[in-house]
């Protein structure tokens, strides 16, 4: 796990130098470069040593120096591939590092080699015999990846504040994604909060020829929906399922650093952590290591389901509690490290959970993925119920309706009902198409007209959720939202979230769920076995049955989140009123009228970023 930097144009050392030294952090055990000035070229790198320490210097070259690589990411079938490719020839000088096994894999097959690999990775490949270096991303857009086409120069990084070192970067900021933000909570690929550089999204790679020409984007792959129509037979899907993740965990467990678990008491992580537990991959020496953070407030505390569970699998269990002091101690760190605002508020949690468990590994594994490749949200309960609604219930009474909500007294418990019912009701405003995004956003429609004026149409700040929705090989709405959250919320929200709050903490997070075994599973089963009645992810909890207690495997979802809608009202955390429509939303919130907290968060964390950036 590292981070990487580079750019093809103008620029020189000292520019290599300020980007890569930007992403101490995400690597802080070593740092490389490689330059041409003559060329034009110039990589960098800085590492977290995690497989062949003493092997795996990077940038990386082969031995005729035609390819030299920066690679951020872990191959976890690097093994398999080492072995294909000794079988072909090729001779490698390392003992076991994955990144030499991509520049093998790069000669062998080119672009074809994406197809093979299992794991999460950015990369940039310079391949001077045919005169182009070459990027990738990984399907889910687990390891992020930041460029910019600008005065004939191109530059990569890891971070966008990296990037923003090279002195041809763009630095106004882009109107259009903080749109976006407000209306989903997150920036969506390729946007980002400056006009001019973007990301890479995940399942694509870009190709630049050295001649100073633009570069070309190209998807290689997508989550796409195929379930069998074929009968299926439940045990056998369980048995497939549960030796699909026994290997995927399995591959997970490989380090030469310590590695541990964590472990929220939740299905997923539970989960993953049993199958750890339960690998021959684990020490039999040394027990596990499980980590949880805990809450003074007790709708958002799961560290007791935790603390079963580790008890159950006789793991070496570690807790934490995130008060609103501790928060607010961490709040300038996180800040100061966060390249690109993040809405979820989970992100506070999940810097503490990182931070804490970096004191004993340098590897966790995590449970991200089983929600969205599995049906595991609440809003896929409301689906099958919100398509009647809208069917049946006359538009006067649906805005009779709404009314009738905004008086419920306002709660700040994790998923209160009244919560529930009002962002159910202010999706049910629109086409289904926009259900997902305005259920989840931290503004509705009618306030993002009003705080642009109407600058932007649904369809410009909505499209890629609309594309999403629309692209999907099934009309059936849970295969839609399906497609929508692993796509867009998975990739911006839950993913970005986890790869800067571990990498802020020089900590590697891995997830067995997203292994691609487990997603071409998922991809082919009907959704009938993953949302069952009012039974999500039914399929996942049947096999958890057979390494859990019933009673964690089947009880209520809580979600990670954090307290912020409280955190606001105490006015220790607070956005400056910068507009009429926040300085409204503020005051309803503090005098206890109405729930802003996401609306209240997001402008927080944007003003935060943009003290932080000075962006013009």
């Amino acid at each position: 796990m590292c981070g990487i930097a580079g750019f093809v144009g103008r620029g020189g050392s000292a520019d290599l130098r300020r980007m890569t030294q930007c992403l101490t952090h995400r690597g802080p055990d070593a740092e490389g470069y490689f330059e041409k000035p003559a060329a034009g070229v110039f990589l960098g790198h800085r590492r977290l040593s995690i497989i062949d320490l003493s092997g795996g210097a990077q940038p990386m070259s082969t031995p005729d120096a035609l390819t030299t690589i920066v690679f951020n990411g872990e191959i976890y079938n690097h093994a398999e591939l080492r072995r294909d490719l000794l079988a072909k020839g090729h001779t490698f000088a390392t003992d076991h590092s994955d990144t030499e096994v991509l520049l093998h894999a790069w000669r062998a097959w080119g672009p074809a080699m994406l197809d093979r690999l299992n794991g999460m990775w950015a990369f940039a490949i310079l391949d001077e015999a045919h005169r182009r270096l070459f990027l990738a991303r990984d399907r889910f857009g687990k390891k992020p990846l930041y460029w910019f086409f600008h005065n004939g120069t191109f530059a990569f990084s890891s971070e966008l504040t990296s990037l923003r070192q090279h002195p041809d970067a763009p630095q106004n900021a882009s109107e259009l994604a903080r749109v976006k933000f407000l209306a989903h909570a997150l920036i969506p690929a390729p946007h980002t909060p400056i006009e001019g550089i973007h990301k890479l999204p995940a399942g694509h790679h870009l190709s630049l020829p050295l001649d100073g020409s633009s570069p070309t984007l190209q998807r290689w792959w997508r989550y796409t929906l195929e379930p069998d129509a074929s009968p299926k037979n439940e045990s056998a899907l369980v048995d497939e399922l549960l030796e699909t993740l026994t290997r995927a965990t399995d591959r997970r467990l490989v380090a030469d650093v310590p590695l541990g678990v964590f472990l929220s008491g939740g299905l997923d992580s539970s989960t993953i952590a049993a199958l750890a537990s339960a690998s021959r991959k684990t020490s039999a020496t040394q027990a596990l290591q499980t980590f949880t953070i805990g809450f003074q407030e007790p709708t958002f505390d799961e560290s007791p389901f935790a603390a079963r569970v580790a008890q159950f699998l006789q793991t070496d269990h570690h807790t934490d509690t995130l008060s609103l002091d501790a928060a607010l101690e961490s709040m300038p760190r996180i800040f100061d490290l966060l390249d690109e605002p993040q809405g979820d508020g989970s992100l506070l949690p999940t810097w503490l959970l990182c931070r804490f468990a970096r004191t004993k590994v340098t590897v966790a594994l995590s449970g991200d993925g089983g929600d969205e490749l599995f049906a595991g949200y609440d809003p896929f309960r409301a689906l099958r119920l919100a398509s009647l609604y809208q069917k049946t219930v006359p538009r006067p009474f649906h805005d009779a309706l709404r009314l009738l909500a905004a008086r419920l007294p306002v709660s700040h418990q994790n998923l209160s009902l009244d919560f529930k019912i009002k962002r159910t009701l202010r999706g049910l405003d629109h086409a289904p198409r926009l259900w997902n995004p305005v259920w989840l956003g931290a503004l509705e429609p009618a306030d993002l007209a009003r705080l642009t004026q109407s600058r932007f149409s649904l369809e410009e700040i909505y499209s890629e959720a609309i594309e999403s929705w629309e692209s999907c090989s099934s009309t059936d709405p849970v295969d839609r939202t399906l497609q929508f959250y692993t796509e867009i919320y998975l990739q911006d929200g839950i993913l970005a979230k986890a790869d800067r709050a571990s990498m802020m903490n020089s900590l590697e997070v891995r997830s067995p769920l997203l292994d691609i075994e487990v997603a071409n599973f998922a991809r082919r089963l009907p959704h009938s076995f993953k949302l069952r009645g009012k039974t999500t992810k039914y399929l996942l909890k049947r096999a958890a049955e057979r390494l859990l207690p019933r009673d964690i495997v089947h009880r209520k979802k809580k979600g990670f989140g954090s307290p912020i809608g409280a955190w606001l009202r105490s006015e220790r955390i607070t956005p400056a009123p910068t507009n009429p429509l926040l300085k409204d939303h503020l005051a309803s919130h503090l005098a206890g009228h109405s729930d802003e907290r996401l609306h209240l968060w997001c402008e927080y964390v944007w003003q935060q970023w943009e003290k932080r950036t000075s962006i013009p």
